[in-house]
């Protein structure tokens, strides 16, 4: 009878290599091989890292034949120190063993710097494509963007929740929501965990998720996807919505000291212009909408269009030299029955947007918290309160002042990286027309 410890084996921690001047495996997959005559130097893709590594029958115990591009292998070798080596090390290779080659031609060669492929092409050879390091890097980033999000939620209080995702009613409303058939009954899936957060604001206070959304709109556009990944917190016992507005500013500014310190590779990789810890403004829906005329624009009377944003972050930038712009108070109208009104003026609302660098990354703001106003503005917004009575359960039973938001995680990787499509930013994104791979 055999038995398992529980004592995993470490992984390979190939910065570490130089300093011990000891034989060490790793593994990964052939990134490309350069002959340079009496040697070649052989560049190793693995988990983390591409490792530089030579080859020579001086010291290497096998063939330089026996391998090729491609192999995912384990390689025994000794670590020696080379400046010139872009990890300050290089690995003398001993012994080599393959596990599997290609089993045919790769279709375009990934191992260059930048993938110079049209998007459809990237997308379709997705399994492949990510495996380019510039590629493979923007997920690391993306990785760093949640646990960054994670950790100074759990600093602040938050308990981590995860919402179902298959539901009895949209908490947007509208047309947008995908429908299921779910054994003898109609069910949905969830445009966002709005409800569920704010349940367990009655639970827990201040909860937080990081988790899939789903919205059925026939966009086909560079910002929108249909299936996305949502970064969410509600707090309990706000006295104004500015309160959510500043726990949002000082997270993100805490998400990006957290890129600097932990993957300044990957952003060095990919050249990324992460913005400056700066004061962020604070405008109104109509006072942008007069920076908007200011500007020579005609902006919308309801909400802001693509061009209104990419305005009004210029406006914040060349006026107060900060890339982001918070846009408050929009027409109750057009924000969802859980959004409460502006009690100076009940024809807008206490919800908030924030743009940053042109584009609309985030939606928050307070919620109803009062039974009879969440049922007064539910019919007033021609819902029936009846399809709504798990959801109203937390008003009719009490509930503190509350407010949240949601991120859109793949807009925000896109704008912290520059790229110029929110697929990019998607390991592998629906759209109106993807569902494969």
């Amino acid at each position: 009878m055999n038995f398992v410890s529980g004592i995993p084996q470490p992984a390979t921690d190939i910065r570490a290599l130089a300093d011990s001047g000891e034989n060490a495996r790793l593994h990964g997959v052939i990134h490309n091989i350069r002959n340079m005559g009496e040697f070649s130097f052989v560049i190793l893709s693995t988990a983390h890292d591409v490792v530089q590594c030579v080859y020579s029958p001086e010291f290497s115990q096998f063939a330089l034949q026996d391998i090729r591009e491609g192999d995912w292998v384990e390689f025994t070798g000794r670590a020696v120190k080379e400046e010139r080596a872009e990890n300050g090390f290089e690995i003398r290779l001993l012994q080599a063993k393959v596990f599997s080659s290609p089993a045919e031609e790769l279709p375009f060669a990934i191992n260059k710097k930048v993938l110079k492929l049209n998007i459809d092409t990237n997308l379709n050879y997705r399994p492949l494509t990510l495996r380019n390091p510039a590629q493979r890097a923007i997920f690391r980033v993306q990785e760093g963007v949640a646990a960054g999000f994670t950790e100074y939620m759990r600093s602040q209080g938050f308990t981590e929740i995860h919402s179902p995702k298959i539901v009895r009613a949209g908490a947007e409303g509208g047309a947008n929501i995908f429908k299921l058939d779910y054994f003898d009954t109609v069910a949905y899936l969830a445009q966002s965990p709005q409800f569920y957060k704010q349940t367990m604001v009655g639970v827990f206070e201040r909860v937080f998720e990081v988790g899939p959304v789903y919205r059925a709109e026939r966009h086909n556009t560079s910002r929108h996807l249909n299936e996305y990944i949502g970064l969410d917190f509600e707090m309990g016992f706000i006295r104004s919505m500015e309160e959510v507005m500043e726990m949002e500013t000082a997270m993100l500014w805490h998400v990006v000291s957290y890129l600097k310190a932990h993957y300044a590779p990957e952003l060095s990789l990919l050249k990324a212009r992460l913005p400056e810890v700066a004061p962020m403004p604070v405008v109104t829906f109509t006072e942008a909408r007069e920076i908007l005329i200011a500007r020579g624009r005609r902006p919308g009377k309801w909400d802001l269009e693509p061009d209104d944003e990419l305005a009004l972050c210029d406006w914040a930038r060349e006026t107060h030299g900060t890339e982001f712009i918070y846009i408050t108070r929009f027409p109750a109208a057009k924000r969802p029955f859980y959004a409460m009104d502006d009690p100076q003026d009940d024809t807008f609302a206490l919800s908030f947007d924030l743009l940053f660098r042109g584009l609309e990354i985030t939606t928050g703001g307070q919620r109803v918290h009062d039974y009879a106003m969440q049922v007064e503005k539910m019919k007033r917004m021609g819902l029936d309160p009846a399809d709504f009575e798990s959801y109203l359960m937390i008003h009719k039973y009490g509930m503190p002042p509350h407010g949240g938001l949601g991120i859109g995680l793949e807009r925000l990787t896109m704008k912290l990286l520059g790229l110029k499509n929110v697929r990019e930013a998607s390991l592998f994104p629906r759209d109106i027309g993807r569902l494969e791979p």
